[in-house]
């Protein structure tokens, strides 16, 4: 098992169940780095919704992960996590969270259980393919292990500080991969000075973005180099494929979404009696300072300021290129679905097995990514045992 983070304990867990001897190699000092990451904020496992729309959050890639989300749901992750004492609760968003709000508990508890189930873990382990002559793995540090069967999970590309960086994609160079983009990221714009500095950091909460015609309400956060967060993340896809094709894409911000345009009319649509913009926009919009920077960023570039209250409703934001894969919560791209099997073994590979972020699929935040990793990474680890009594 090259790679100890969710899908890669996953499949050790079930090959070990069925009787196999395991061997977990991990390149980082301890493995689900990412996992404890991602539980810093209150862990969010899995997703609530039914699972008809579930899977639709995959887009693209929804019809393939069916039957591997159908044979593993929420529901079956949520049994699992309470197996290991770890009882769960579903949040106002529908989002499943570990009542604990933290993955180190959960994480404890899975390490003693594959400890328990005798999986050894190899730490500082950094694989770097196979020997040519015996077909080996070899690592880093210079051991080789012969494997009768092989299960990858070595993640995508985002957060490397974390142990996934991408550079396994040297290592299978016969193999067709989609190339690995930001997902779930912030976009770049090019702020004015006085405005970076101003509101670099400043939230924006209860809004709503507009793009291609969908609205899509929720939070954002002004960063020194553009916008990020939940809202953003919903759109990033479909962002990072505009600007791919035109140079840019363009979003709407509706920093009133509760206010028809109507009723925002009447407040600001009439005469300022010698207020200023700033004052006028806070006390008759109720708008904080960061949207009032907002519609006077949008008003200093040109846009139509005849009309104040549409402008409020769609402040045009123009956003240049995706953050970097550094700072993505996750990764797009992967090995291509046609490189593989229905167990998720390479065709071209016998006995080897592909899970998780590895894999050419993307989701949103919402407990969808570790979903599909736990799901994918149990599909791989089934895979191993089928063609291990096979062959």
């Amino acid at each position: 098992m090259i790679g100890g983070g969710p899908a890669g304990l996953i499949a050790a867990e079930a090959m070990a169940q069925a009787g196999l001897r395991v061997q977990v190699f991990e390149r980082m000092p301890s493995p689900a780095r990412k996992l404890l990451m991602a539980g810093r904020g209150g862990l969010n496992i899995t997703h609530s919704e039914p699972l008809e729309r579930f899977r639709a959050r995959y887009g693209e890639a929804a019809g393939w992960l069916a039957p591997y989300l159908d044979a593993f749901p929420p529901s079956a992750l949520i049994a699992w996590c309470a197996q290991l004492g770890q009882e769960t609760f579903i949040g106002s968003s529908g989002r499943v969270f570990p009542k604990t709000m933290k993955a180190s508990p959960l994480l404890r508890a899975w390490l003693n259980r594959l400890d328990g189930l005798g999986v050894r873990m190899s730490l500082r382990s950094e694989w770097r393919g196979w020997a040519a002559e015996d077909g080996a793995l070899v690592f880093a540090n210079g051991n080789t292990f012969k494997a009768d069967a092989t299960v990858l999970a070595l993640g995508g590309a985002s957060w490397p500080r974390l142990g996934a960086d991408g550079g396994w994609t040297a290592l299978l160079p016969d193999i067709k991969i989609a190339p690995l983009q930001p997902a779930n990221c912030g976009f770049r714009i090019g702020w004015s000075e006085i405005f970076r500095r101003q509101h670099a950091g400043a939230p924006l909460k209860r809004i709503a973005l507009q793009f291609n015609g969908e609205s899509l309400r929720g939070e954002a956060v002004i960063t020194s180099e553009g916008i990020e967060g939940g809202a953003i993340y919903a759109l990033s896809a479909r962002l990072r494929e505009a600007i791919a094709r035109d140079g840019e894409a363009n979003v709407f911000v509706d920093l009133r979404p509760d206010m028809t345009l109507d009723e925002l009319s009447e407040k600001l649509d009439g005469p300022r009696r010698g207020a200023t913009l700033s004052n006028f926009l806070r006390k008759s919009a109720s708008l904080p300072p960061v949207g009032i920077g907002l519609v006077q960023e949008a008003l200093h570039s040109g846009a139509d300021g005849s009309r104040l209250a549409a402008l409020v409703k769609a402040v045009p934001l123009r956003l240049t290129a995706p953050f970097t894969l550094a700072r993505a919560i996750s990764t797009a791209g992967g090995i291509a679905r046609t490189e593989l099997d229905e167990h998720l073994m390479l065709r071209r590979r016998p006995g080897v097995f592909v899970a998780g972020e590895m894999l050419d699929w993307e989701a949103p935040t919402g407990g969808y990514l570790l979903q599909a990793c736990f799901a994918t990474g149990l599909a791989a680890g089934r895979g191993a045992i089928g063609w291990l009594s096979a062959n």
